[in-house]
């Protein structure tokens, strides 16, 4: 299962990088928003730091001409790019569109199995089920990509899932579970990854067995 750390905050992906795990990033507006940083500045740095990773970038455009042209604006700057695009009618049209083009597609904000579907037959790269957002709001995030899962390999699908928005490790364990191709998630989450109270107590308990031991 692949990594991916949900945010645009250089010194957050920069100490990421260095534990050896993270296999990309995932931007939006709002992150970006966040830095106070020009646009084009902060995306470049991101992939000096990732040059082979997978970044997902997201356009703002809504409609389908503009769409395509801030999709062809952000490959043209990094060959190797996601391009996030929203689920919603004119998205589904342009990721038709760029993928076959050969354009690499991240569709975001997927908050049902009919919509992955949707997203799937018009060749998204990946789908982003948002997770987290739906338990929010008392429905079943899990489920939900767990249906997707159940969709794809129905029907051989090559879409990959995206498991978005993820809250808890228990959501990145049970994303692993279903069969998710990619788990993306904050810096707090990815942090708490590394954590387990054995293990913390079991460090404990060696280290002080070590520190009494008997010295002749």
């Amino acid at each position: 299962m692949k990594l991916f750390l949900d945010t645009a905050n250089i010194e957050e992906i920069r100490e990421a990088k260095s534990w050896g795990i993270i296999d990309g990033v995932t931007t939006n507006p709002s992150h970006v928003a966040k830095e106070g940083t020009k646009f084009e500045d902060l995306i470049d740095e991101i992939f000096e730091l990732f040059p082979d990773g997978e970044i997902s970038v997201e356009v703002t455009a809504t409609d389908f001409d503009g769409i395509v042209k801030e999709a062809h604006t952000i490959v043209e700057a990094h060959e190797n790019a996601l391009v996030k695009v929203p689920l919603i009618k004119e998205g589904i049209k342009a990721i038709k569109v760029l993928s076959e083009e050969g354009i690499k597609i991240n569709t975001t904000l997927c908050f049902s199995a009919v919509q992955a579907m949707l997203a799937a037959k018009a060749g998204a790269t990946y789908i982003s089920p948002f997770v987290g957002r739906l338990d929010a709001i008392g429905t079943d995030g899990i489920q939900l990509v767990r249906d997707i899962r159940q969709i794809y390999d129905n029907y051989g699908m090559e879409t990959g899932i995206l498991a978005a928005a993820l809250r808890t490790p228990k959501h990145v364990l049970q994303s692993a579970v279903i069969g998710a191709e990619v788990a993306t998630m904050n810096f707090e989450i990815m942090e708490k990854l590394f954590h387990h109270p054995m293990t913390d107590s079991g460090l404990e308990q060696f280290l002080d067995d070590w520190e009494n031991r008997p010295v002749k």
